[in-house]
């Protein structure tokens, strides 16, 4: 029964006129057993799902200023940057053998001095949003590079974007800068906000 109700749900929402990921606050109605989830490094055999989740935000949404798909062929570049160990890694949510989604930390800019901040990426297959699959895998995310010399974490995303802006907020992160119609796609111009957290935050 309760996966049948999430997929009435499921079906309502996308009715709506705005697209699914505008809705932060879906994964607090779905029952726990929605969220048998497993959360690992993703391995190079996942690079094809991984293309496959990215370039649907590519062709149906603003998230990205990526204009056209990438081929699994360009994305082995991307998918090298990451490690097992280190500042800069690469997970991946499973669900019943299947990639639902991924998370990772990446070099924020290449000149040395900026090696300790990292940005993060965040992506979610489009038919799971709204399942929590991105604060589980934030959560492991940051836990996975606790240890590591990282003085600040950056998040970047276009707006509107209440979804991701509410996971940001949920993980400690302050938005520190709006750069106005910083992009353009879909024929208009799109802001672009940034927020930011230290590795380790306050406590209390």
């Amino acid at each position: 029964m309760g996966r049948q109700w999430v997929s009435t749900i499921y079906r309502r929402l996308r009715k709506r006129a705005s697209p699914l990921w505008l809705y932060p606050n879906f994964a607090s109605q779905l029952p726990s057993a929605m969220h048998d989830i497993r959360i690992r490094t993703a391995l190079r055999s996942d690079l094809p799902r991984l293309t496959e989740i990215y370039n649907h935000y590519v062709t149906h949404t603003p998230i990205t200023f990526d204009l056209a798909p990438h081929t699994v062929e360009a994305r082995i570049p991307w998918f090298e940057q990451f490690a097992a160990t280190g500042r800069h890694r690469l997970l991946a949510a499973e669900e019943n053998g299947i990639v639902v989604g991924y998370a990772g930390t990446m070099r924020f800019r290449n000149k040395a001095a900026y090696e300790t901040s990292v940005e993060t990426t965040v992506y979610c297959s489009h038919d799971a949003l709204g399942r929590g699959i991105g604060s589980r895998l934030y959560a492991a995310l940051f836990e996975e590079i606790a240890g590591e010399d990282i003085h600040r974490i950056i998040g970047g995303y276009t707006l509107p974007n209440p979804a991701t802006l509410a996971l940001h907020e949920r993980f400690g992160f302050k938005q520190v800068a709006v750069f106005s119609e910083a992009g353009r796609k879909f024929g208009r111009y799109w802001d672009v906000g940034f927020s930011e957290r230290p590795l380790r935050l306050p406590s209390g």
